[in-house]
């Protein structure tokens, strides 16, 4: 890391440690990272500099914000903020803000704010589930994006490249409603803005060279869209704690300043997680945390992100996704909101690892997963994974026949709250071999950021 984008940080914490008997939550905030800067990073022990590493990179309220963008646009790194604020027994408030610039010149840049009702109950110290309110601002740029055109039938010389801005605002809320499944409702509003451009000095032609409105709807007027969205998540815990689900079923709706780019859109996403032994983790954001926020509780005062720890764990994980669009006579999907198999999309999930990223593209899509992790080391763990999937322009294309198939083996990191890192050398394709390697955006724990698409 540069010692120009280190520097203010430390001043900053150092500085703040000296503070007025009389200190606010956040001047305690910063005294508690400075003393926990003074304790780990004074000298060069071993477990010193794990525990420097976690306040540099994980501490509250200032730290060093690292992830990858989007496939294509490098590894990113900038300041982050957290803090939290709890105005009184029943309410937690949090706010983050961090921006990051990646190798290849992208950025992303974002506030979000979370407000969780946090009552505990009389009598006991167990917290209730109440409804978390998300309000947020992200900008994202990417300079470099694959288009290989739409469906399933393109051909990998077909490459082009373009470049992409999109600015969201919204809100969303998550409000629990029944406990024995863990079931929560889910609603959203979000303002999307997207700017395409093209993508000189690639190895491969900028889209505009190539394409036109008919081969890439949208490719030439982008309007803003109004984007609502409502929501089922279900996470029961079955079996003694040997059957974890994650099932979100979600129907948006992207209402365009065009009405020709108007359309909707339904996502079933069915998650399975198998543990191989009792120390086995959630790997699951935690809705009370934001992206920079790795805090194990929901009304945590200091931060208490998890340590690094040795325990063996490991599971089983299956999962199966399944994105179908639905427009009216005359409307198309815009090219930049159509999801895309291969590698990892733009929001940096893996769906079918050996094709190159974003290989191919349309409005619906079918992705069966099936891996296993365990640690070797420490956080230092390994991973298998096979996957099946497709993309097709109607749904009715959408069945289990004429699969892509995928295979990837690699390593994974798992560091306390750190973001997850994993590196993956992927075959099967037909189309060569592909090595994937990406930091998560998030701190492990933290919650996902509005998706680009």
């Amino acid at each position: 890391m540069r010692r120009h984008m280190l520097f203010p940080i430390v001043c900053l914490i150092v500085l703040a440690g000296n503070v007025p008997a009389q200190e606010s939550q956040l001047g305690a905030e910063f005294r508690r990272e400075g003393e926990s800067l003074k304790k780990n990073c004074a000298n060069f022990s071993l477990k010193s500099m794990l525990g420097c590493g976690e306040v540099f990179f994980t501490g509250h309220p200032l730290h060093i914000a690292v992830g990858s963008l989007a496939p294509g646009n490098g590894f990113g790194a900038g300041p982050a903020f957290v803090s939290h604020w709890t105005p009184n027994e029943d309410w937690r408030l949090n706010f983050n803000a961090d921006a990051l610039v990646s190798t290849n010149g992208s950025w992303r840049a974002g506030v979000y704010g979370k407000a969780v009702r946090t009552k505990i109950k009389p009598g006991t110290t167990s917290v209730q589930a109440y409804p978390v309110f998300n309000v947020y601002a992200q900008a994202t740029s990417l300079n470099k994006i694959a288009f290989y055109g739409l469906g399933p039938n393109t051909a990998r010389v077909d490459q082009t490249f373009f470049g992409m801005r999109e600015t969201i605002v919204g809100a969303n809320v998550i409000y629990p409603v029944f406990k024995p499944l863990n079931m929560s409702l889910h609603g959203e509003m979000n303002g999307r803005f997207v700017d395409i451009r093209d993508s000189k000095g690639q190895p491969s032609p900028s889209i505009e060279q190539v394409h036109t409105d008919a081969t890439a709807p949208g490719l030439s007027h982008q309007p803003a869209f109004a984007q609502f969205g409502e929501g089922v998540r279900l996470r029961p815990t079955l079996f003694s704690d040997n059957l974890k689900l994650n099932y979100f079923v979600n129907y948006q709706q992207f209402i365009a300043g065009d009405s020709r780019f108007s359309f909707q859109r339904l996502t079933v996403d069915l998650s399975h997680q198998i543990p191989l032994s009792k120390k086995t983790r959630t790997l699951l954001p935690r809705d009370h945390n934001g992206p920079d926020d790795c805090s194990s509780g929901a009304t945590s005062t200091t931060n208490d992100c998890p340590s690094i720890t040795t325990d063996r764990e490991g599971s089983i994980n299956l999962r199966l996704l399944l994105s179908e669009s639905f427009t009216s006579t005359g409307h198309v999907v815009p090219f930049y909101f159509q999801p895309t198999l291969g590698g990892s999309d733009i929001n940096g999930k893996t769906g079918l690892a050996s094709f190159q990223d974003y290989r191919f593209r349309a409005p619906n899509l079918l992705l069966l997963q099936g891996s296993i992790e365990h640690s070797i080391y420490g956080p230092l763990g390994a991973a298998f994974l096979a996957e099946t999937g497709k993309v097709a322009f109607t749904r009715g294309d959408i069945e289990f026949k004429h699969l892509r198939h995928s295979y990837a083996a690699g390593l994974t990191l798992r560091a306390g709250g750190f973001p997850m890192v994993y590196l993956m050398y992927a075959w099967g394709s037909g189309e060569g071999t592909h090595t994937i390697a990406s930091m998560n955006t998030s701190l492990l724990g933290g919650s996902s950021r509005p998706s680009l698409y």
